[in-house]
């Protein structure tokens, strides 16, 4: 059986199985031990029975609670590709979102490359909307031109009739208060 736990120090010498992935960005240790140390509720890993790592997710919390701009945002999710299809990145993206709005998070944001088509798809299935294009976010370190990547958000539809609005060429969004209203960008 998966057990889903808080990703540990120790975990980092062992998943070099997910992190291989070419779509999965890897970051350097002082990276991933800030996380640990800043969120770390917000940092996932799933294990299989035999202790092999399956996937994990690292997320963070940030932006205003006064400006009601609180959030839940996922930097990495990966799954290594023999457990893929199993259904264990959407329990994690359910995990974190539930932190998230425990902690009081308005939405839940994140980037995905425009070109990985399975995950735009499978956050579009979770109920996540694109709310902006982000042009070169991914850097390229093969020669090849820098890859575009979209903001995507879910918002919280529990907020008492609030809808997420998203303001178009700025990098935030807000709960809009007064009426029932989506904006597409």
């Amino acid at each position: 059986m998966t057990s889903l736990r808080a990703f540990t120090c120790d975990d980092l010498f062992r998943f070099n199985n997910i992190n291989l992935d070419p779509l999965t960005e890897t970051y350097g240790i002082p990276f991933y031990l800030q996380y640990l140390a800043h969120w770390p509720e917000y940092f996932i890993v799933a294990e299989a029975p035999g202790g092999e790592l399956m996937g994990y997710i690292m997320g963070k919390a940030e932006g205003s609670v006064a400006r009601e701009e609180w959030h839940g945002h996922v930097t990495a999710l990966s799954v290594a590709p023999e457990f893929r299809r199993l259904g264990l990145a959407a329990k994690l993206m359910e995990l974190l979102e539930e932190i998230s709005e425990k902690k009081g998070g308005f939405f839940v944001d994140l980037f995905v490359r425009v070109s990985n088509q399975v995950a735009v798809n499978m956050y579009k299935q979770l109920g996540y909307s694109v709310y902006r294009t982000v042009l070169e976010y991914y850097s390229a370190s093969n020669g090849e031109p820098d890859e575009d990547a979209y903001g995507k958000y879910l918002f919280y539809p529990t907020l008492n009739g609030k809808v997420l609005l998203c303001v178009p060429g700025l990098s935030l969004c807000f709960v809009y208060r007064e009426k029932v209203k989506v904006v597409v960008v």
